[in-house]
Order: C-alpha cells, then sequence, then structure tokens
C-alpha cells in the first residue's frame, strides 16, 4: 500500500500548494484593504441606529431619517467593497464626500441640534472621511499603472 500522507513540515513542498496560493491571490484580486471592509460595514451600521442609541428621534426628526438613509448606504457600499471590490473601489471617494456631508449635515438638515447630535455626526463623519481616504489611497496604490 502507498504512503499518501505528507510528511510534516515546509508546506511549500506541498503539491498543492501553488494552486491554493493562486486560488487566494484571485479570491483577494489584489487587495490590500480588505480589513476596512468590516469597519466601513460596522460605520454604517451605528450611522443607521444611532437616533435610536442617543435618543434624539423627538428632538430631530429629519435627522433620523437622514442619518438612516446614510448609514444604509455606507453599509451598501461596504458590501459592495466586499462583493465586488475590482468595480467598487472607485467609488471610495463617495466615502469621503460622506464623511464630508455627515460632518456638516447636522446645521444644514437638522433644526438647531444640540451638542450630542452634532459630536455623533462629527465623529460618524470623520471616521467615513478617513476610512473613505484608505480606501481611496490603497486602491490608487494597488491600480495597475498606464504608460
Amino acid at each position: 500500500m502507498a504512503n499518501v500522507s505528507h510528511p510534516r513540515g515546509d508546506i511549500t513542498s506541498h503539491p498543492d500548494a501553488p494552486e491554493m496560493q493562486a486560488r487566494y491571490a484571485r479570491m483577494l484580486g489584489g487587495r490590500d484593504v480588505a480589513l476596512v471592509d468590516g469597519p466601513v460595514f460596522l460605520l454604517g451600521l451605528y450611522c443607521a441606529v444611532s437616533p435610536w442609541i442617543l435618543h434624539f428621534t423627538t428632538s430631530q426628526p429629519s435627522l433620523v431619517a437622514h442619518n438612516l438613509i446614510m448609514g444604509i448606504a455606507i453599509g451598501l457600499l461596504a458590501l459592495g467593497f466586499t462583493r465586488a471590490p475590482e468595480r467598487m473601489y472607485g467609488l471610495s471617494w463617495a466615502m469621503c464626500a460622506i464623511g464630508v456631508w455627515m460632518i456638516i449635515s447636522p446645521w444644514i438638515v437638522g433644526s438647531s441640534p444640540d451638542a450630542g447630535v452634532i459630536w455623533n455626526n462629527v465623529v460618524i463623519g470623520a471616521l467615513a472621511l478617513i476610512l473613505g481616504m484608505v480606501c481611496a489611497g490603497t486602491a490608487a496604490r494597488s491600480a495597475p499603472r498606464r504608460h
């Protein structure tokens, strides 16, 4: 009977190692920002539910709908970054735009917001801006160069 078990040691000599490495590289698509997708989704989730967490549903009804819609948009961008990264990372700048909008939105959408609402949206906006710049910077670095 033949010995079909692989001896312990260096896995690079395993016959399936090159195929597994190629499959892993195809799955990631050369992305360096795979760790950013999760925080972007969590940020969108928090943005969507923040009116109920901070209890400003009665004092700022227009900001409730606004934060819910913006949170869903951020979450959908995160799912797109995960599902089709090669097509979606061009929209990383949309995350930056959403971040800037979230920072200024309490004064535009809301009506005399209190400090808690302002700080909530400023922090969400700053995080969205930072995560969007990380996604855009990494996408620009990993994009193929045209000569």
